[in-house]
């Protein structure tokens, strides 16, 4: 094994077509630490593939197989000597095809389906590095190494199993050997593709850091940096330079699309240090992602998470009786609904949840939870709202903080705070249609 080894993995924008593809090929040789590179699907090829498994009409899956077909080999065309790897993606493409039109529409043939995307693009890409790099540059099937349950569509990763698989097939060769491989993918012990879930590239890139003990893990992606805000709402936002992990995860999780919110994790657990850089700018600072940063500023960034659903339930049976929160929670863990904020009073409980109905699990409401809650519960469920958070260190602790932050906002209607549970972020709930204009009066004000 090399002294020193990094994973990049680079997104669907980073190989949209040829130019972008020959772009991220010069990041990758122009560093030979660089011994793994996870790709995405082609910009724009995951919404397809998801049309074709969504679908039910036979010519209408067709075409759509018909648009991937013609992107993947304009970008084949334009390599030298591709004779083998148009036969290669033409098999995959002829396979995509065949696959699309012989399937139920279940779970298990949604991920067979979404899964040529990283297929198709991983394959092209190793090409492109062949063309310069020569043998170095070997293709390897994600699945061979990323292991994990058989929850289609949200798949859990089997760590061990994953390390067990990178020591037998990835570290033996990572001296004198540059691997392009696909995110997003994996397989279960039974043999059958999965998926970790929309935006899984940068998980399955920090599962195989973790799993070689990578030193560096980095993100390239169609922004510089990851900012204060988002510059798209605040024109005056800042690159960050550094930040810390703690930071980087509650950015994540709390709206920032940079990053991927599981990702910080493997991270987290084995000490790698991430870089987030553009594959449109490589030459531009970037951001760091650290243990330990130089300044740790009471507010580092604010971020923004919009499609929130407010659940709030209200129940005399939680006065002073034990099993009220048990039964309330059974129920969202039955349906798979994740929550992410809780408050409580004596008779009531409201939680914040993920509105996103295109990935099964992500706090979704369905009908059915909310007919089992009310069988012991009053049921009140507010849409159409914005989480806000303000993401720093020791906010939990820091006198005096609440009051200017609240009192700038005078007019507007909070309808949730959650401060204290973490010494990191201090959120808060808004109606969507004045969410960025708050955003704007905290950066304003604060950073």
């Amino acid at each position: 094994m090399p002294d020193l080894v990094k994973v990049a993995k680079f997104g669907g924008t980073s190989m949209a077509d040829f130019n972008a593809m020959r772009r991220c090929a010069a990041i990758v040789l122009s560093d030979p630490d660089k011994k793994i590179v996870v790709v995405s699907a082609t910009a724009g090829t995951t919404n397809l593939l998801t049309a074709i498994a969504e679908s039910r009409s036979d010519s209408e899956k067709l075409d759509l197989a018909d648009q991937i077909h013609k992107k993947h080999l304009e970008i084949c065309s334009q390599l030298t000597g591709n004779e083998e790897l148009l036969n290669k993606v033409t098999l995959l493409l002829d396979q995509l095809k065949d696959r699309a039109l012989g399937g139920p529409m279940t779970p298990q043939y949604r991920d067979e389906v979404l899964s040529y995307g990283e297929r198709l693009s991983s394959t092209i890409f190793a090409e492109v590095l062949r063309e310069q790099a020569g043998e170095k540059v070997s293709w390897l099937d994600a699945r061979e190494i990323i292991a994990t349950d058989q929850n289609h569509g949200r798949a859990e990763p089997d760590i061990e199993q994953i390390e067990v698989n990178a020591r037998k097939k990835l570290l033996p060769n990572l001296k004198n050997r540059c691997f392009v491989t696909q995110g997003f993918i994996g397989r279960s012990k039974s043999g059958v593709t999965t998926t970790l879930g929309r935006g899984g590239s940068d998980y399955s890139a920090a599962l195989f850091a973790e799993a070689v003990n990578a030193d560096v893990l980095e993100i390239w992606t169609d922004v510089t940096a990851v900012y204060t805000t988002d510059p798209r709402i605040v024109t005056e936002a800042k690159p960050i330079t550094e930040i810390s992990f703690n930071e980087a995860a509650e950015l994540s999780v709390f709206g920032a699309k940079v990053l991927h919110p599981a990702t910080m994790v493997p991270a987290i657990r084995k000490n790698i240090r991430v870089y987030v850089g553009s594959s449109l700018e490589p030459d531009q600072p970037g951001t760091w992602i650290l243990k330990q940063t130089k300044s740790r500023p009471v507010i580092r960034a604010i971020s923004l998470r919009r499609n929130q659903t407010l659940l709030t339930v209200h129940s005399l049976d939680m006065l002073h009786r034990h099993g009220f929160l048990a039964r309330l929670f059974k129920v969202l863990s039955d349906h798979k609904i994740s929550v992410d904020l809780v408050t409580t009073s004596e008779v009531s409980v409201s939680l914040t949840l993920d509105t996103d109905v295109t990935t099964p699990g992500t706090g979704y409401l369905p009908d059915e939870a909310i007919r089992e809650l009310k069988t012991f519960c009053e049921v009140e469920v507010q849409r159409n709202l914005s989480l806000i958070a303000l993401i720093g260190n020791n906010l939990h602790t820091t006198s005096g903080l609440s009051g200017p932050v609240f009192s700038s906002l005078e007019g507007i209607n909070i309808r949730l705070i959650c401060h204290g549970a973490s010494s990191h972020n201090l959120c808060f709930l808004v109606d969507e249609d004045r969410a960025e204009s708050v955003v704007r009066t905290l950066h304003e004000k604060f950073i």
